[in-house]
């Protein structure tokens, strides 16, 4: 994964070297640096860029260059020669040119042609690629391989691998602080709205390799859901703004589930999915609609208070068909502004199955659910408090307890997905 840019510099060239590193930084800071000892210390106390330092020419930093070379790591080389004065301590470019050569990287001896290579390379896009080892069911090792494969003859990747004990929000923050073209998710929707999250109102746009159980983000935007057509849709390049929503402050992209749907959730856990795959859903959801407990809800929204008695409540940012409960209107608009609230009022398991019924052929005929036992409601802000207090599930995870106080950014997350969506089609028919 070409991510490097190595520097070297006989002691005749440094103060080139560091001229150059000062007027290219822009270029330079959304990569990894690598230079050899000396180079590599001036380089970052006088240009402020972060910079890994190998051993000194001399003691054989530029054969560490060349191990990277050959590793595949290293985008470039520029290595500032003294044709006239070279010292004979100094490290030989013959060796580095022959790795260069075999391994078709581009190598710069002087200011002109560094400066060719830099231009170059920062037409290249620049990506990190947020990536889930333990999502769906594949092998995460042959994935990550073909990815990689797919993306990397036009995007240069940064890899970031999700860790239980780090903090994705803030590796996102600083793969945003390094300077990157875009951020790719490949994982669940965890993951997704994780990574959707840290970039909301920014400008940088949010690519998508689903590779959990349910993918609902990318069914409902229209993104293929195999690895092939997936990385073929950013490298297309087309972008869509859509809106995002934030629950109690967390960044929610799909929606927000209280009473069935938290319930549902919490039955389907990582084992069950890891066996039955989207089914595991499917079977959580029919274990649960004989035990749903009827709750009291009061629900505020445009300074009015509403009290019901419901056993589930659904506020939808984007969901595709499959997410039964939030179709009270058929159909949920992602770029509309608005949240899609759709609220259950059945005290009985056969009202609770009529009703679910009546959700999904609504979502089949893209039309609203005229069941007596569904609320349905549009708006760009709500709060819903229970009595008792509920779990809430927000996109997948299981997020805490109510109250909850939701509200849609407009159009505030920029994603790569085809200009041509599912929910644009239903709405042409």
């Amino acid at each position: 994964m070409p991510t490097s840019v190595a520097l070297i510099a006989h002691d005749g060239k440094k103060d080139d070297m560091v001229a150059f590193a000062q007027r290219f930084k822009a270029i330079l800071s959304r990569y990894h640096v690598i230079a050899t000892g000396t180079t590599g210390q001036r380089i970052q106390a006088e240009a402020a860029l972060t910079v890994e330092r190998m051993q000194s020419g001399p003691l054989g930093g530029d054969a560490q260059i060349s191990a990277r070379v050959v590793e595949g790591s290293v985008a470039a080389v520029v290595f500032l020669i003294d044709p006239l004065y070279a010292q004979p301590h100094e490290p030989d470019i013959q060796a580095l040119l022959r790795i260069c050569e075999v391994h078709n990287v581009p190598l710069a001896t002087n200011l002109a042609t560094a400066e060719a290579v830099l231009t170059q390379l920062n037409k290249a896009r620049v990506g990190h690629l947020i990536f889930n080892p333990v999502a769906g069911q594949g092998n995460p090792d042959n994935d990550l391989a073909l990815i990689s494969r797919l993306l990397e003859p036009q995007i240069q990747l940064n890899v970031i691998y999700t860790d239980p004990d780090r903090d994705l929000t803030q590796q996102v923050q600083m793969a945003l602080e390094q300077g990157t073209d875009l951020i790719i998710a490949a994982g669940g929707d965890g993951t997704v709205s994780v990574v959707a999250g840290g970039l909301a109102e920014t400008t940088t746009p949010l690519g998508v390799i689903p590779r959990g159980t349910a993918n609902a983000f990318a069914v409902a935007l229209g993104i293929p859901t195999n690895l092939q057509d997936a990385c073929a849709t950013i490298l297309a390049g087309s972008t869509r703004l859509i809106d995002v929503a934030r629950c109690n402050g967390k960044a929610m992209v799909l929606l927000a589930g209280i009473g069935f749907e938290a319930n549902m959730v919490e039955r389907a856990n990582r084992d069950l999915k890891a066996r039955l795959g989207p089914l595991a859903y499917i079977l959580a959801g029919m274990q649960q609609v004989g035990g749903v407990e009827p709750f009291q809800a009061s629900v505020e929204m445009d300074n009015k208070s509403t009290e019901v008695t419901t056993g589930a409540i659904t506020v939808a940012n984007a969901a595709p068909p499959t997410s039964v409960l939030a179709q009270g209107f058929g159909q949920v608009m992602f770029d509309d502004g608005l949240l899609d609230v759709t609220i259950s009022t059945s005290k009985s398991p056969l009202q609770s199955i009529n009703a679910l019924t009546s959700l999904f052929t609504s979502a089949l005929v893209n039309t609203p659910s005229d069941h007596d036992e569904i609320t349905r409601l549009r708006t760009r802000r709500i709060r819903i408090d229970t009595d008792p207090p509920q779990k809430v599930v927000v996109d997948g995870d299981i997020f805490g307890m109510t109250p909850v106080d939701i509200e849609c950014i407009s159009q505030g997350l920029t994603v790569l997905a085809p200009l041509s969506t599912i929910g644009d089609s239903l709405a042409d028919d």
